[in-house]
């Protein structure tokens, strides 16, 4: 097992959420979980945050206390920089996490799966190994927002664009909404429908307020003759956006609510200036077995499979994860209890 190296380097200052927002200026389309509003965020419901930066390489760590004064980290989407500069960044990120007596850090970069094999040959990054859990998808579709609207439309499947016109001729109309109970009530009729767990009201309150004002969140519903059928909440952080929270009830499904609300969604990230949709999480296989076993499972991730694959995106899987381990003893706690 690959373990962290001990390092001795001199203290580098923690960034304050403002001098991290200049930080990020190098990087307009850092992935929106490295950005503070995220870290506001995730503060109001138990985590903690730092930032470090060595001018051009940067990464904003979580933090979440465990029992016995130690906490675990997380850098999710990060580090940022170019890859060729992460090996002389690592030891300020080490520094940080003994300070914060972490057992590990568990490493998800914004990086695809082909990339991180081209430069480390297949391996995690030196000091690193390949964890056991991920927290955010591995694999995800994604959208090309540059090409016009009738030529996006001509890239999905038949029966998706079948079903978004639909749902307009059908009288569905979708439109920004700043109604989160309602969109609790949807997405917990979702999660019951679809055995996946949910927020709190709470949760997605405060994401809504902190992300709405910046211009970097939307909650859209679609709605028949005044009913609520669906609603989703879009994230985007420079030329990207990122579907994250969806929610569909169960009255007029023939109507086709969600295929019209997730165009009106990508409509809504391309007026933006986005150049790339993300549909966040799909089943963790390849392409092959994805379209051979989508008609007949319906666990997991398998069921938004199904509806996602028809908006005609593009499968790509992220590197990671990786842990880098600072206590031995607790990390093989950890391992043991995620196998149980």
């Amino acid at each position: 097992m690959l373990e962290a190296t001990v390092f001795l380097t001199k203290k580098m200052p923690l960034l304050t959420p403002e001098d991290w927002d200049c930080f990020l200026r190098q990087y307009p389309d850092a992935h929106f979980l490295q950005t503070s509003a995220w870290a506001e965020l995730k503060a109001i419901f138990g985590w903690e945050s730092a930032r470090v930066a060595d001018g051009e390489n940067g990464a904003q760590v979580l933090f979440r206390r465990l029992p016995m004064g130690v906490s675990l980290a997380y850098i999710p989407k990060g580090p940022l920089g170019a890859i060729v500069g992460w090996e002389g960044f690592w030891p300020e990120v080490d520094e940080l996490c003994r300070q914060r007596r972490a057992v590990f850090v568990k490493v998800e970069p914004d990086l695809e799966q082909g990339e991180a094999d081209s430069f480390w040959a297949g391996a995690p990054p030196p000091g690193f190994r390949l964890s056991p859990q991920a927290i955010q998808p591995l694999r995800t579709l994604t959208i090309d927002l540059r090409p016009d609207e009738e030529a996006i439309l001509a890239r999905m499947k038949q029966k998706t664009r079948y079903n978004i016109h639909l749902a307009a001729r059908k009288g569905v109309v979708v439109h920004p909404s700043s109604d989160i109970d309602t969109f609790y009530k949807l997405i917990n009729i979702t999660g019951e429908r679809s055995e996946f767990g949910v927020h709190s009201l709470g949760y997605y309150r405060r994401a809504y307020e902190i992300f709405h004002p910046r211009g970097q969140c939307e909650l859209l519903q679609a709605e028949y003759q005044g009913e609520p059928l669906a609603a989703l909440m879009v994230f985007t952080n420079g030329q990207r956006a990122w579907y994250l929270y969806g929610a569909s009830s169960e009255q007029e499904r023939n109507r086709m609510p969600t295929y019209l609300l997730q165009w009106e969604a990508m409509r809504w990230a391309r007026q933006r200036g986005c150049a790339l949709y993300d549909l966040w999480g799909v089943p963790d296989c390849e392409e092959a077995e994805l379209e051979e076993q989508f008609t007949g499972r319906n666990d997991g991730l398998w069921g938004v499979y199904r509806f996602k694959r028809g908006f005609g995106g593009e499968l790509r899987r992220a590197a990671g994860p990786w842990d880098r381990v600072y206590n031995p003893l607790l990390y093989a706690l950890y391992r043991w209890w995620l196998s149980r």
